[in-house]
């Protein structure tokens, strides 16, 4: 079997020090910035608010469930542009859950995708349906998961989607 390694890289920079760095826990922001190369703008990242972080940024737990929503979208587009199923939109609300332990640890212990497809033609609905299976059994970031991650998809065709039942 033939493997390729796939090498990641981003710059992550903390940006929360009011001056006197991490003297106290409440001395200083969890604010940070993500870059990369070549990428168009940097993504303005925080804690969670539970943690004293900035809710107007995204926490590393709102980039892990979007990772996951991102991979299978993805997938999921390119399974169906093989098989000839037209998609005409896709969105997902997806949610993630994690426990918090005693010792402020955490875990992960599921994500739920809820991906929303429109569909060119009816007769495309079935097979819409299925490729979610495929699309996660394939999608990177959740076979690297050690929580559950499921996909509760709905598709429709365009014609339902803009407000006319067939």
């Amino acid at each position: 079997m033939d493997m390729k390694t796939h090498h990641y890289q981003i710059n992550l920079a903390w940006t929360g020090n009011r001056g006197t760095g991490t003297s106290s826990y409440q001395a200083y922001d969890r604010s940070h910035r993500l870059e990369g190369p070549g990428k168009r703008s940097p993504i303005a990242g925080s804690s969670d608010p539970a943690f004293r972080g900035d809710p107007t940024c995204y926490n590393p737990e709102e980039m892990l469930v979007a990772s996951l929503s991102a991979c299978h979208m993805l997938w999921y587009l390119h399974l169906c542009s093989a098989n000839g199923v037209v998609v005409t939109a896709y969105s997902d609300e997806p949610e993630g859950f994690m426990v918090e332990a005693a010792d402020g640890s955490g875990d992960f212990t599921e994500v739920v995708l809820h991906p929303l497809v429109q569909v060119a033609q009816p007769d495309m609905e079935a097979r819409a349906a299925e490729l979610h299976a495929e699309a996660h059994r394939l999608c990177f970031i959740a076979r690297s998961c050690r929580f559950e991650v499921r996909c509760e998809g709905t598709v429709v065709t365009a014609a339902q989607e803009e407000g006319g039942q067939e």
